[in-house]
């Protein structure tokens, strides 16, 4: 019986997790069925506990492989990201950058951002992430990203996550051109209005949904949108109403058809942080791309 954990079966837990099925797993991974099933069996012998149980269309994590896995993919990043590092250091110039960032930082210095990078270094992967900060934590957390560029609301998160402030920039209220409430001049003349806006939980969002109870004011937020791309197509081809970056609203592209509201109560600026796990450090492909966020910024 084996007495200590190996590391390829490790990586063929993660995969048959990540995919539900030992078949999607050996199709992706390009080993045997018969290797990850023993790999898998061995490992659960290590441990002495079942990390799966099989059904006939696939396998579902016990409990106990729930709470593996999340130990389990993270000492695989970390191992991806020291390896990684070593080669980065030595001057072979490969590896993989993951990042995250806030919808208006994606249409804004993000290309800027990834264009002077990938001509300095264009042999290393990056994989960008959209959206608001609350639906990253879970890979900031398993060290699949390495840092968002995102808005941010005090939290527990304090604990856990780095915050290095970037920017601030201005929101404002949209509709499209021609809504029956473009010359509103006050929140409350839209209050009976249909809204969207992303999830208010830990982001710049939160503090709009503070403003808007001081004011004794509850909006009808019955449609969240979580990209900033779904939020300006639906709000240009409907009469909903929502909250964007100064960014997108000038976007030749996205704000034609978009109308900002002058309205006599500004909404306060969004901050803006680069936020990361405490414990970790960045490769030095990372960092460089961090510096670049930093320059851009400014």
């Amino acid at each position: 019986m084996p007495s200590q954990l190996k590391l390829h079966q490790l990586r063929a837990f993660v995969e048959v997790a990540r995919q539900g099925s030992i078949r999607a797993a050996s199709r992706l991974s390009g080993i045997s069925q018969p290797a990850l099933t023993k790999a898998i069996q061995e490992l659960e012998q290590v441990l002495g506990a079942r990390l799966f149980i099989r059904r006939q269309q696939g396998v579902v994590m016990t409990d106990v492989g729930d709470n593996f896995f999340r130990h389990a993919s993270l000492v695989l990043e970390e191992l991806r990201v020291a390896q990684e590092d070593i080669q980065q250091r030595l001057g072979l110039a490969g590896g993989r950058v993951n990042i995250g960032v806030g919808g208006s930082v994606a249409r804004t210095i993000m290309p800027q951002v990834i264009t002077q990078f990938h001509r300095e270094y264009p042999l290393v992967q990056v994989r960008i992430v959209e959206g608001q900060l609350v639906s990253m934590i879970p890979e900031l957390r398993q060290g699949e990203l390495d840092f968002t560029i995102n808005t941010y609301d005090q939290s527990h998160l304090d604990q856990e996550l780095s915050f290095e402030q970037m920017m601030q920039r201005d929101y404002k209220v949209v509709v499209r051109k021609g809504h029956p409430m473009e010359r509103a001049r006050s929140l409350a003349e839209l209050q009976q209005c249909d809204w969207t806006m992303p999830t208010p939980k830990g982001s710049y969002y939160r503090l709009l949904h503070d403003l808007f109870a001081e004011r004794g004011m509850a909006p009808k937020i019955v449609v969240s949108c979580e990209t900033f791309m779904a939020c300006t197509s639906l709000v240009a081809q409907s009469d909903f109403v929502s909250i964007l970056s100064v960014d997108v609203i000038n976007d030749p592209v996205l704000g034609h058809q978009l109308v900002a509201l002058d309205l006599d109560d500004p909404l306060p600026k969004a901050t803006f942080y680069l936020i990361q796990r405490k414990d970790t450090a960045l490769t030095p492909m990372s960092a460089y791309m961090a510096q670049l966020f930093r320059r851009y910024c400014q």
